[in-house]
């Protein structure tokens, strides 16, 4: 029955686009995908790739990047509270460490666990897009990279303005945040400054947040240098976060931050962009918030790097290649002192034949960790272009992740980590089609994942409390997604409306789901929808719509909407989240909010 009203409306979409004068706010033509080391504008792209533009931000009734990320299709972000305090990253039924995420090309994986990947999230306003590179990504990125990755590319300048917000709401929350740009002549910056806070939507729920973001470039008249840096501190109730007994009160603070320094270097041929950087967390978590006596971990991971990713364009198509470089050192009360030290290489090329119509880029990625060795990983995309706006694609690929300090180290009354655990791998195969016209741009693509000694905390019998980590899951992971957008005009205004659906099953070989902690639950049917219009001056509606139902047989429906009405310099906005107050949980023991409403004012200063 879904699929036959989604079926129905792509039909009745693509039968208006002939009567329609189209025209794009943003084209995916001109956009050019920077989250590989062979830059290649959208469509020219042989793998399945989303990219969600500064105004899909804006109309998508979302206040942080995990909300905005939940109405991707094939996208899975299981939170535990709001504004982003804890939120999960899952990627066509991945798990949570196998996804990674991106800061303008910087890897922000976490050693210690992927918990943490959404720390690094940035605000809003200073987002350009999000690139989300779904499949097998480990010969492009390296490490993490298993089912795919997430590239935040922010805004390169705002000229000179100086733009203020404040919002209020349910749940007493508060909001506020001030964004700067400025042009100088030899330089250009941004800064921001931004707060969230709130009472909490039940017991213990309460959270306060901090963001803090400066992007420089210095030196533009001669070798440019950028700079990012960031910072986000996060305090919030963790209620029900990690266990069900109502005499814990569970209570954690992160810290998250980023300093890098890039430039790139340009001739003919050549394209090379060093960059060196020190991202760091901190994680600190109490099972009873006003006893750190009672259990506390805390967990600082350190991780320094250096690379260089270059292209070379010579008569028989674009190389690509690369080298990173890195340290990691852990200090934490439960997991020890840990330090790793890691070399990634990559290598790929891209050939074009039959008067450009066909792509092909075979890759490699070869990797050494100071604690697991060396790995070798291939892969290769394909793709024809049948013509200027329709393109079929192909890749295969064998991905991996090796164990967090969590996986190997982590112990408490329930839980044993193994240090004697492998690394995970899958090999990973997909087909699709794209359709991209001015107004009009379609995906299907159906997909396959065979993995082995996927990570899995089982226990030998029911009797036994502890849960072990263990290399013991072979899962076989298959689909297929499909994804529109329309663009058109109503009485000279600009309307949109996307629509998303992911299919999944898993087949789960050789594991007793009564034995185990994690057993799969992922979104088998996943279906996202976004209109955004506007009928008169100035004003401007979004309705989104999310269906969710898991392997479990767990469903729920969840819509949320948001107006924006703006009077020259003056913006005014009113959210309304899961406004037919939905009763769901989305991971673990965590309900979700009821309904509720937040009341926004933003002020632009030219």
């Amino acid at each position: 029955m879904k699929l036959t009203y989604l079926f129905t409306l792509l039909a009745l979409f693509t039968i208006t686009i002939q009567a329609q004068d189209l025209e794009q706010e943003q084209k995916l033509d001109s956009v050019i995908i920077t989250s590989s080391r062979i830059d290649l504008p959208f469509k020219e792209n042989s793998r399945t790739i989303t990219v969600i533009s500064s105004s899909d931000i804006k109309n998508s009734a979302a206040t942080n990047v995990a909300d905005v990320l939940q109405q991707v299709a094939g996208v899975d972000i299981r939170r535990r509270g709001t504004a982003g305090s804890q939120a999960d990253l899952y990627i066509r039924g991945g798990g949570f460490d196998q996804t990674l995420l991106l800061i303008d090309g910087i890897k922000m994986d976490d050693a210690q666990t992927g918990h943490h990947t959404m720390n690094a999230a940035l605000p809003l306003e200073v987002i350009e897009r999000i690139e989300i590179i779904k499949g097998p990504a480990a010969r492009v990125f390296g490490q993490n990279a298993f089912t795919g990755a997430i590239n935040i590319v922010t805004k390169k300048n705002l000229n000179n303005t100086v733009s203020v917000n404040l919002e209020t709401g349910s749940f007493g929350q508060l909001n506020g945040g001030v964004t700067v740009g400025t042009e100088l002549e030899n330089s250009s910056h941004i800064v921001h400054v931004g707060k969230m806070t709130s009472e909490g939507y039940r017991n213990n729920s309460d959270y306060d947040n901090t963001n803090y973001f400066i992007k420089s470039v210095f030196n533009k008249k001669a070798q440019a240098i950028e700079m990012i840096t960031t910072f986000s501190d996060r305090k919030f109730g963790a209620e029900n976060f990690y266990t069900t007994n109502p005499t814990f009160n569970e209570y954690e603070e992160t810290k998250n931050s980023l300093v890098g320094f890039t430039t790139t270097f340009n001739t003919e041929k050549f394209k090379i962009k060093p960059r060196v950087y020190w991202k760091r967390n901190e994680d600190e978590f109490l099972l009873r918030r006003d006893d750190p006596a009672f259990y506390r971990n805390l967990h600082i991971t350190d991780k320094i790097g250096a690379e260089v990713n270059a292209s070379y364009t010579s008569e028989a198509g674009v190389t690509g290649f690369g080298v990173d470089i890195s340290k990691i050192y852990l200090r934490s009360n439960n997991l020890g002192n840990r330090n790793r030290f890691m070399t990634n290489l990559f290598l790929e090329h891209r050939f074009k034949l039959l008067d450009n119509k066909l792509d092909i880029t075979p890759g490699i990625a070869v990797t050494y960790f100071s604690d697991f060795k060396f790995h070798a990983f291939p892969g290769l995309d394909v793709g024809y272009q049948i013509n200027n706006d329709l393109k079929v694609y192909g890749n295969i690929g064998y991905t991996y992740r090796i164990p967090t300090y969590t996986d190997l180290y982590y112990s408490d009354f329930r839980t044993s980590g193994n240090e004697n655990l492998d690394p995970e791998e899958a090999f990973a195969q997909e087909i699709g089609v794209k359709y991209n016209t001015n107004g009009f741009n379609m995906s299907l693509a159906l997909f396959n994942r065979d993995s082995k000694n996927l990570i899995d905390y089982i226990r030998p019998s029911e009797i036994v409390e502890i849960y072990t980590a263990t290399n013991i899951a072979e899962v076989n992971t298959k689909g297929f997604e499909f994804n529109t957008s329309y663009n058109f005009k109503i009485s000279n205004f600009n309307q949109t409306l996307a629509v998303g659906y992911t299919f999944l099953e898993d087949d789960i070989l050789d594991q007793n789901e009564a034995l185990s902690r994690y057993s799969l639950n992922t979104l088998k049917h996943h279906f996202t929808t976004r209109l955004s219009t506007q009928l008169i001056k100035n004003l401007r509606q979004n309705i989104v719509y999310k269906h969710a139902e898991r392997t479990t047989g767990q469903s729920y429906n969840v819509w949320d909407a948001s107006l924006v009405y703006t009077l020259k310099q003056l913006e005014f906005t009113a959210t309304a989240n899961n406004i037919f107050n939905t009763d769901y949980i989305e991971t673990g023991f965590t309900p979700m909010p009821p309904s509720n409403v937040l009341f926004g004012l933003r002020y632009n200063f030219n």
